[in-house]
């Protein structure tokens, strides 16, 4: 009987175990998903936390460097107008009656004060047709010279261009055009041809000649020099006329250049009679000055990344993430002595920043005492330019110290190319873990549902076994209490 028993019971067991392999835990009653999400979890908690920290660590680093990096661009960005002495010592010229002019100085220019007074202004011809009935009318046949300026070109007019809209269109489109811009303006009184000389100037003035053909092209003749001037001049070409401290100049273009050296002056309108205007050439050290101080903003930029990247704050505790940095200080140092130097030879006065009302503090950045820089500038504006400019000038050296850490190829790519490839070995070594942590996971998982049946194998017996020994009926209490009790019963 125990044979059959046995044999019954390991059928029963193996068929609902098979049943509940399909949800796991069905057997044990454990939560085998958590169980083994939390060992594989600890079993790779050691190097995952490892490689994170690396990971932290490079990527506060390129974004250090990163800061680092910005602040020097924008340091060397302040530096072009100091580098230059004629640039940063440049000249300014003004006018007393604006409406009347505005000027400009070059680096040739020299301090000075001049009455400026203007006639007239350069402009340039003007010519205008009778009118004609519409833009369509026909004109006539024959070729049309337009010249301006001694350049000339010679225009075919046949019956596919004869109207008045097509003799423009042949003088705008002319491949050697003079400089001469034909319109159509339509009126009350009809359409006329208007002729407009594109530069101006007396040397300017446009002529018109026609020959051949019918005849009908007389019209647009415009020939003073012969005496034939059936166009209307409605503004002559004529040069610019002014003068300086009363002595007479023209100009072809109301752009005058070199009527005073180095000087660029625009000449908008005349001048009331017997009022000139005053022009004011002198130092631009107003410009000097806001060059000077966005340097020096950017270059205290520079110093306070330094201290922030490279620092520890005893307050909170905290290093920062270049602390104790070899680079950074490197550059600090010999920026500070490119800062410190003192310029020999110089009989000006001006042979150091600290002449100039620059000086550093306490905190490790620089003071800049407006008054000094403002009385300097004044005083020797293009001592300040070699001071800061030139091939030996401090802004020269400063701009090769940053291009020797910020070029391609320089100090700091070369580093941020190592951090790069540090960050892409963390982030393989990654998922090299995640295939382990996926293999260690597929294992624990495949034996604790391998366990799950054998229990859920070991209860079905159980159920089995306690059905046969009450006599078929499991819901059977006596029976299961004599069970229980251990005792059983038989019949003789």
């Amino acid at each position: 009987m125990s044979s059959s028993i046995s044999s019954a019971a390991s059928t029963a067991a193996n068929a609902s175990a098979a049943a509940l392999v399909t949800s796991q835990g069905i057997g044990s009653g454990l939560n085998i998903g958590a169980i083994v999400s939390a060992l594989t979890s600890a079993y790779g908690a050691g190097q995952s936390n490892m490689l994170t920290a690396q990971q932290n660590t490079l990527s506060a680093q390129v974004s250090a460097y990163g800061t680092f990096k910005s602040a020097l661009d924008t340091l060397q960005a302040t530096l072009t107008p100091l580098q230059t002495p004629s640039q940063l010592a440049a000249f300014s010229a003004t006018l007393g009656d604006t409406p009347v002019a505005t000027a400009s100085a070059s680096a040739t220019a020299a301090a000075g004060q001049y009455a400026l007074a203007v006639q007239n202004l350069a402009t340039a011809a003007s010519l205008s047709s009778q009118a004609f009935t519409s833009s369509s009318s026909a004109v006539g046949t024959g070729t049309l010279t337009i010249a301006a300026g001694g350049a000339s070109a010679s225009l075919t007019i046949d019956s596919t261009n004869d109207t008045l809209a097509g003799i423009a269109a042949a003088i705008n489109g002319a491949t050697a055009n003079p400089g001469v811009s034909a319109s159509i303006l339509t009126t009350s009184a009809g359409a006329r041809l208007v002729l407009s000389g594109t530069a101006t100037g007396a040397a300017k003035a446009i002529t018109v000649t026609a020959s051949g053909g019918n005849g009908g092209l007389a019209p647009l003749v415009y020939d003073p020099a012969n005496a034939t001037t059936n166009l209307t001049q409605t503004q002559a070409a004529q040069d610019a006329n002014f003068t300086l401290n009363g002595y007479a100049g023209t100009s072809a273009s109301n752009v005058v250049v070199g009527a005073v050296s180095g000087v660029t002056m625009t000449l908008l309108k005349p001048t009331a009679a017997n009022t000139p205007t005053t022009l004011t050439v002198g130092p631009n050290t107003a410009a000097a000055e806001t060059s000077i101080n966005t340097f020096m903003t950017a270059l205290n930029g520079v110093l306070t990344s330094i201290q922030s990247l490279t620092g520890y704050d005893p307050a909170t505790q905290t290093a920062g993430p270049l602390n104790g940095n070899a680079t950074l200080e490197s550059f600090q140092r010999q920026l500070q002595d490119v800062l410190g130097q003192v310029q020999g030879g110089s009989t000006s006065g001006i042979k150091s920043l600290s002449d100039l009302g620059i000086t550093a503090n306490p905190q490790g950045t620089y003071d800049t005492n407006t008054t000094t820089l403002g009385n300097a500038l004044a005083a020797n504006l293009a001592s300040v330019g070699n001071l800061l400019g030139g091939a030996q000038g401090l802004a020269t050296k400063i701009n090769n110290l940053v291009t020797g850490f910020t070029q391609v190829g320089g100090l700091l790519d070369s580093i941020n190319q190592g951090l790069q490839a540090g960050l892409s070995n963390v982030a393989q070594e990654q998922s090299q873990l995640q295939a382990e942590l996926a293999t260690y996971s597929a294992t624990l998982t495949a034996q604790y549902n391998a366990m799950d049946v054998a229990v859920a194998a070991l209860k079905q017996t159980q159920t089995y076994l306690t059905a046969e020994f009450s006599g078929g009926t499991v819901g059977n209490q006596s029976s299961n209490s004599s069970l229980s009790s251990g005792t059983t019963s038989t019949k003789s």
